[in-house]
């Protein structure tokens, strides 16, 4: 089932892995894999992904970066397929996402040429521009017709448990969710708080908004890591971030709420 209804499904350039994780989530549908283990599978990928760049084998890396991308798309799959939706899966693939964005970038600092004080930018960006997609394309979902059920455009209590989940493990890690990702999500809502007005976004919007997509941060970064040039990832995307103000302005000109 798709997160979206026909008339607002756009081209989404960070979802390329997408096409295999559907694969994937189709060869696991009759076993006993869950979404759970393949979201532990995508956190695997990452850390692979790490190895290797300590290494100094950044094609490797780039590979496992792509990896990650592709096994990522195939835990929401697996659950619609299985139609075992769950908060502990949704708000689990969010903290892993964080904690591997963390640590690429700080294993990139440390075998490179880059200081501290950049890295934590480049992380602040990277997150930013992460919410300011999962924002606009949250609220879009939530007035479409699709098959999500786990995402709110807010989110300030934890959410009663679904079946086959235990409310203990949803509270949890919704408090460690809303610790890690809370100063970010208040940021992007606090540049533009009136987003959720907006009765859809076009296509062609949000087709420009998935460049912020997690999927295409990492292609960029396997990309930059693919041609030997890791000395430019952390500058990149420090200069990457003032994109966030174009697009928001262009919502506030184009799309009144």
């Amino acid at each position: 089932m798709s997160k979206l209804a026909a008339q607002d499904k756009f081209l989404d350039l960070s979802d390329y892995g997408r096409f295999f994780g559907r694969f994937l989530a189709n060869q696991l549908k009759d076993t006993r894999f869950t979404p759970i283990h393949v979201t532990l599978l995508f956190g695997i990928s990452g850390l692979l992904a790490i190895y290797s760049i300590l290494q100094g084998h950044y094609f490797w890396a780039a590979f496992f970066l792509i990896l990650k991308s592709g096994i990522d798309a195939a835990d929401g799959e697996l659950a619609r397929l299985k139609k075992t939706p769950s908060y502990t899966g949704r708000y689990l693939d969010s903290v892993f996402d964080i904690i591997l964005n963390f640590l690429f970038l700080m294993t990139i600092c440390y075998v490179s040429k880059t200081t501290l004080l950049p890295t934590i930018l480049a992380f602040i960006g990277i997150q930013l521009q992460g919410t300011l997609y999962n924002y606009y394309y949250v609220i879009l979902r939530t007035k479409s017709v699709g098959g999500d059920t786990t995402s709110k455009i807010f989110e300030h209590k934890s959410p009663r448990a679904l079946p086959g989940e235990s409310q203990k493990s949803v509270d949890i890690l919704f408090t460690i969710y809303t610790v890690v990702y809370g100063v970010f999500d208040k940021i992007i809502h606090a540049l533009d708080p009136d987003a959720y007005k907006v009765k859809t976004f076009p296509n062609w919007f949000m087709t420009l908004l998935s460049i912020y997509g997690l999927g295409f941060q990492l292609l960029i970064i396997a990309t930059l890591l693919a041609l030997d040039c890791i000395e430019y990832i952390i500058p990149f995307f420090i200069f990457y971030t003032a994109f966030i103000l174009v697009l928001i302005g262009i919502r506030k000109l184009v799309f009144k709420a």
